[in-house]
């Protein structure tokens, strides 16, 4: 199984209100896709209670009840690191990774004043530059990013991170992403079924007109299940998007009072030869971040008004 690799938990003795966290603007709007996507979850746990009602007799509101309860335990930070691992797909970081990813966290917390030892890093495998915060305390890189990045923008990057965190902004997230779990099984579920409806129609009914036909109909009732729950599922991961925007740009303003706004531009600019020149709006609303360039230009002209 993996673990995530924990941090020396170094923190400045001078801590001020720089490493405290708060609910900014960006933070309360990450609220509004959670809030959207209570609908679909509480359709989504109908058939999950209808199955473990067989097993256990226990009312509706009570599953319901238990399972936000289960995601609300994700903000502990022990469980983050054996739960989300698993969900997010990260590891433990190398020989080579951790005195890189160590370092550059040292250096960030101290400057941060960051109170906090809980926090702890973990590595995904990608060839790309990138990174996000989970939970209330994982900071996760790439792999790319930790073994290429030089110390300057590595530490860029882990600013922006920890002030998604300092901001309260993976909070709503983390639970909106956790609600949806059941809706995405069902999806998956739906098509499956699906197809195993079709083929036994095929292969069972072929002499049988009405057999055949009904063996489609079943497959036309899972085939609407899953588009049902696949549209929810497009849609909450589009608005969560969308909002997620500005949670972006909120944590580039804060890590550039922090001192850390060249470094990240440094980074940024290593991501700008995965994106295309020209997004699509489809690509636009299923992209997690804003383009880098946007980014970028946002972060340099800020940085000229405060030299001015």
């Amino acid at each position: 199984m993996a673990q995530f690799y924990p941090t020396n938990g170094k923190t400045d003795p001078m801590a001020d209100r720089r490493g405290s966290r708060n609910f900014d603007r960006a933070a309360l709007l990450a609220a509004i896709p959670l809030i959207a996507v209570l609908p679909l979850w509480a359709v989504a746990m109908v058939p999950f209670w209808l199955v473990l009602n067989l097993v256990v007799d226990v009312s509706y509101l009570a599953a319901a009840g238990i399972y936000v309860l289960a995601g609300l335990a994700l903000f502990v930070p022990v469980v983050q690191r054996v739960v989300l691992t698993r969900l997010i797909g990260a590891r433990r970081p190398t020989a080579e990774e951790a005195p890189r990813l160590q370092r550059a966290f040292d250096e960030v917390a101290q400057a941060l004043h960051v109170r906090d030892r809980g926090f702890a890093l973990g590595v995904v495998d990608a060839d790309a530059v990138n990174a996000f915060a989970s939970g209330g305390h994982l900071v996760v890189v790439t792999s790319y990013a930790a073994r290429r990045l030089d110390h300057d923008a590595l530490c860029g990057v882990l600013a922006h991170e920890f002030c998604h965190h300092l901001g309260s902004h993976t909070i709503a997230l983390t639970m909106q992403q956790w609600l949806m779990l059941p809706v995405t099984a069902l999806a998956r579920l739906g098509a499956y079924l699906r197809n195993v409806a079709l083929a036994a129609s095929e292969t069972f009914a072929r002499s049988s007109g009405p057999a055949q036909r009904v063996g489609r109909v079943i497959a036309s009732v899972f085939n609407g299940l899953s588009w049902f729950f696949e549209i929810g599922s497009v849609a909450s991961h589009a608005l969560s998007n969308l909002v997620g925007r500005s949670a972006e740009f909120r944590a580039d303003q804060r890590v550039i009072s922090m001192g850390y706004g060249r470094q990240l531009v440094d980074a940024l600019r290593r991501t700008t030869n995965h994106q295309p020149q020209r997004p699509t709006r489809w690509s636009r609303l299923l992209e997690t971040h804003p383009p880098a360039r946007t980014r970028i230009a946002r972060i340099e002209g800020t940085l000229r008004r405060r030299r001015r």
